[in-house]
């Protein structure tokens, strides 16, 4: 039998060391399992059936003859579906009528649930789907999104609406500068490989359902609820997630799957296809933003007003807040901001990678490229001028800022030195050629996590935390900062992730996961390895130490923590053809101590890719006239690919925050921040003429050269 003295004589500091992903080699060969792979005896399949109306009321639903076909078990629909209890608020507050499926007549939005038919097989699920006839009393519908809307307003997200600080009239007319215009955003979509799948089951009087989703936790909270569960009988696994992004929390295809699992009593999957997840898994809200800043001559800002308008859906309430990233990247003598929707027929929006920081930061980014271009100043050296020393709006200190290193690294790599400001004269060839930056913020904050730390009587460890690995490589970051606070290799520790079971930890989502994971993971180990006595033995069941970080989270003094980055990208355009071809991109990123060197850079590069296809590509298109989009797949929503991506470098500085118990902040969105608009300003610089609406498509080069 191990001894306690024999389990931690390891080789020092396994964090900050590349590591190759623990579950690599499943992954390569095919081994690792996803949510719709996973086999069941007994399975049956279900197809969702969505509303072809934009708005009004089912009058019928002609079930007989479905019933009747090949394979099909039954037809849930508002009439005989199990009832949900919605009168709960959940993790991220009220839940979103959304997923209470199948619970009245009334047609919100096109691509609404109207329906699930179960069969044997998908085939004969999606046959009879196709065939399942709805009658509508059809609406009048509003899908016109438009920053002159009488009816927005302004609504408090997981941030105030509305934050005002001086006199802004009197600060803009006191300017010797002034900038005002308005950039717009259009409708994005996430995207990810894997679809959203789900399969429910009951096993001995307890509900488990094998999900690919962000927070098992979350997950299992919110379906206890819906259905009046006991939490305790509610089991949510989700081993390996094809990419999330924000939008794999609570869905439609989990609710539906339960209760067919509930009315079938057999397992029941229910899988989205592409065009399913265009109206039912969220999206990022369109946006108009005005920007206004006044400065002196010098560039120093006296006034910064960001008002942002994103749409929601008429039934839940979400909103995309731009507005909240210049409230912490420049202060001004008078600063005010606000977040505004307003509610039209189409579905809810939801958290999509950088949530309110990306598109906020297109505008914001991009205005204070035309605020140097007015002043005649670097725009580089505009920003250090305006650097705030304490948070702009709440006054708190930084836990750690050092955007200003990561400006200054980043222009002794990019050669920023040697750039002519004056735009439209580089050339290559048919090619013009500019160079742009912008500046890159994101939040770092950790949610309550529990873990659970084993020495095993082999010499091994084990954790169990309910992480969610939706690419990013968590399960190897946690083995790195559990050998470190254990003492040991990362070979000797083994990490369980992604079960309810496993108790309440928090999501993958707001760059908090890695953070609040190894924060509860570090504080196991560390108990556990000050209860290891040298020379005992370990018994069969080996020793167990369970943590909550509850208690320590609540503790912290208030700061504003974020990471930061800068970011750099040089463009050629093609005058005659307007094509914008990205030629190379760099960010440096102070985002606190760096786990794994070789996943981190890939976060951030992978950031940067959505960055490029955000600046060139990415735009949903909805016709007014059926509510729907042109084409809902991923043949007509262009996103970046292979021939689109140049060269791109990713780094960072020395970053540590101080609170943290491993120094971690997080990595997941910065990447994607600022990068449009280092883009949008490289555009400007090779052409001479500003792109204030996105994305940048040839069409609308050419336009901007005719008018110019």
């Amino acid at each position: 039998m191990t001894t306690a003295t024999s389990r931690t004589t390891a080789a020092k500091g396994s964090v900050g060391t590349a590591h190759t992903r623990v579950e690599g080699r499943e992954k390569v060969t095919g081994a690792a399992r996803y949510a719709g792979e996973i086999p069941f005896s007994g399975l049956a399949h279900g197809w969702l059936v969505l509303s072809t109306v934009a708005r009004g009321r089912i009058r019928s639903i002609e079930t007989e003859s479905v019933l009747a076909m090949p394979g099909v078990l039954t037809v849930l629909h508002h009439h005989n579906a199990p009832r949900l209890d919605t009168d709960y608020v959940g993790l991220l507050g009220a839940p979103d009528p959304t997923v209470a499926v199948f619970q009245h007549d009334r047609v919100p939005y096109l691509g609404w649930p109207v329906g699930l038919v179960v069969a044997e097989t998908s085939e004969q699920a999606r046959e009879a789907a196709e065939a399942l006839a709805v009658h509508y009393e059809q609406e009048p519908h509003d899908i016109a999104f438009s920053a002159d809307r009488p009816d927005a307003y302004a609504v408090d997200g997981h941030m105030p609406g509305v934050a005002e600080k001086g006199d802004l009239d009197a600060e803009l007319a006191a300017s010797a500068v002034v900038v005002d215009e308005e950039y717009t955003t259009p409708e994005e979509h996430h995207g990810m490989m894997e679809p959203h799948a789900a399969t429910a089951r009951w096993d001995g009087g307890r509900l488990e359902v094998v999900d690919s989703n962000q927070g098992t936790t979350w997950v299992a909270s919110e379906l206890a609820n819906l259905f009046s569960l006991d939490p305790a009988s509610v089991r949510v696994r989700s081993e390996h997630v094809g990419g999330g992004f924000g939008s794999k929390g609570v869905r439609a295809h989990q609710v539906a799957a339960v209760m067919a699992a509930t009315v079938l009593q057999r397992p029941v999957r229910v899988v989205m296809t592409r065009r399913q997840m265009f109206s039912l898994t969220g999206y990022r809200s369109p946006t108009t933003q005005r920007i206004r800043l006044g400065a002196d001559a010098d560039g120093r800002l006296r006034a910064l007003e960001h008002r942002s308008l994103s749409l929601t859906s008429t039934v839940h309430q979400f909103v995309e807040p731009c507005a909240g990233v210049a409230r912490v990247m420049y202060d001004a003598d008078a600063h005010h901001t606000a977040n505004r929707v307003v509610r039209l027929d189409l579905p809810t929006p939801t958290f999509m990678r950088a949530p309110g920081e990306a598109p906020g930061s297109f505008a914001v980014e991009s205005a204070l490229d035309e605020l140097a271009e007015k002043c005649g100043i670097d725009p580089i050296t505009l920003r250090m001028r305006n650097e705030p020393e304490r948070g702009p709006v709440s006054g708190l200190p930084f836990s750690s800022r050092n955007l200003l290193a990561c400006f200054r690294e980043g222009a002794r790599r990019f050669g920023w030195a040697d750039r002519d400001p004056r735009p439209g004269l580089r050339r290559d060839g048919r090619w013009l050629l500019g160079t742009g930056t912008a500046a890159a913020s994101f939040p770092a904050g950790a949610l309550p996590s529990t873990a659970a730390v084993t020495a095993e009587a082999d010499g091994t460890f084990t954790v169990r935390i309910n992480a969610a690995d939706i690419g990013t490589g968590a399960r190897t970051a946690l083995t790195l900062v559990a050998a470190d606070a254990l003492g040991t290799e990362p070979d000797r520790v083994h990490v369980c992730i992604g079960d309810s079971d496993f108790g309440p930890a928090g999501i993958a989502g707001g760059s908090m996961g890695t953070r609040s994971w190894s924060w509860a993971v570090t504080a196991a180990a560390g108990e556990l390895r000050e209860r290891l006595v040298p020379g005992a033995c370990i018994p069969a069941e080996g020793i167990t130490v369970r943590s909550d970080t509850t208690e320590a989270l609540a503790a912290l003094t208030q700061k504003e923590r974020h990471s930061f980055g800068a970011q750099f990208a040089e463009v050629a355009v093609d005058p005659a053809t307007g094509e914008v071809r990205v030629r190379r991109m760099l960010g440096i990123f102070a985002a606190g101590r760096i786990v794994n060197p070789l996943t981190a850079r890939n976060q951030f590069r992978g950031g940067m890719v959505w960055g490029i296809s955000m600046a060139l590509h990415e735009e949903a298109v909805r016709d007014r006239a059926s509510g729907g989009h042109y084409a809902a797949d991923l043949a007509g929503y262009h996103v970046a690919v292979n021939a689109d991506v140049p060269h791109i470098e990713a780094d960072w500085i020395d970053d540590p925050d101080p609170d943290d118990p491993v120094g971690i902040k997080g990595i997941g969105e910065v990447g994607t921040v600022g990068a449009a608009a280092a883009i949008a300003n490289a555009v400007w610089h090779a052409t001479g003429t500003r792109h204030r609406n996105l994305p940048i498509r040839p069409d609308r080069v050419l336009m901007a050269a005719r008018d110019a």
